[in-house]
């Protein structure tokens, strides 16, 4: 297989068919993706948030405990924390270069979205059950 001189793509990039990046693609749009229903997501949290001002915490609690109140912020929570592991995971492999320095911080990462996420959907559900 002949190789173009142009060509940026090393020659085990050709054979494999990857490129320069393996996933990058799939990240670029699961990103600007969840940058684009944040956008409403985001207005509607913010709307809910500044009708309980000076609000009593029962009258909090109960719009809190409205279904679509509720659904909202569950995705507000869930495309936020997707939104945000994704943009920390291409900054950590973008700027961190010893690979056990990079690995480390991947998975600090992961569990830190993970770990805001459950607490930040727990607090929601149970506001809403309770």
């Amino acid at each position: 297989m002949a190789r173009n001189p142009q060509s940026m793509r090393s020659s085990l990039a050709v054979v494999r068919g990857l490129g320069s990046a393996r996933s990058g693609t799939s990240e670029f749009w699961h990103q600007r993706l969840t940058g684009i229903a944040l956008v409403p997501l985001t207005i509607a949290f913010v709307w809910i948030i500044v009708s309980m001002i000076g609000k009593d915490y029962n009258t909090m609690r109960r719009i809190l405990a409205n279904p679509l109140a509720a659904i909202l912020l569950l995705l507000f929570i869930l495309s936020g924390i997707h939104h945000m592991q994704i943009g920390m995971r291409v900054i950590i492999e973008d700027y961190i270069h010893r690979e056990g320095a990079k690995i480390a911080a991947l998975i600090a990462n992961a569990f830190f979205a993970v770990l805001v996420g459950f607490v930040a959907l727990f607090a929601v559900l149970k506001i809403c059950f309770s």
